[in-house]
């Protein structure tokens, strides 16, 4: 793991959410973007090397949805930039760490992901990340 990518933040209203965090972080959204694959639509903060990003569902099923209906707004996921996701996914594999894709798959701002279960990591969902090429 290099760094922290960005934190994952679950909100209901994503616009009302870039109001406050352009507040409180005192820089703009540098950028938005629909996920479809994953049901939601992001923004996205930078905060010193790491990122703040924010995630509203853009439908009902969304896991996003799920989660706000289970646990309300908040922190959704901590994402970790790796140099090979494939590789870090093998070897966390390796060391009993549920991974919850069999694949990295297609991520929001330019990134491959892989995410692990939180059961195997003290209940916290992990996000890797891997620039795409």
């Amino acid at each position: 793991m290099n760094k922290i990518e960005h934190i994952g933040i679950a909100v209901k209203n994503l616009d009302e959410a870039i109001k406050t965090y352009t507040e409180l972080l005192g820089t703009e959204c540098y950028k938005t973007e629909a996920v479809e694959s994953e049901g939601v639509k992001t923004a996205f903060f930078q905060v010193g090397e790491s990122k703040i990003e924010l995630l509203e569902a853009s439908n009902e099923n969304s896991p996003i949805a799920k989660f706000i209906e289970k646990k309300g707004e908040g922190i959704h996921h901590i994402a970790f930039d790796v140099t090979n996701i494939e590789e870090s996914m093998k070897e966390l594999s390796s060391k009993g760490f549920q991974i919850l894709n069999e694949q990295p798959k297609n991520g929001a701002d330019n990134k491959l992901v892989a995410f692990l279960h939180p059961k195997s990591s003290n209940g916290v969902l992990v996000e890797l990340c891997q620039e795409k090429n």
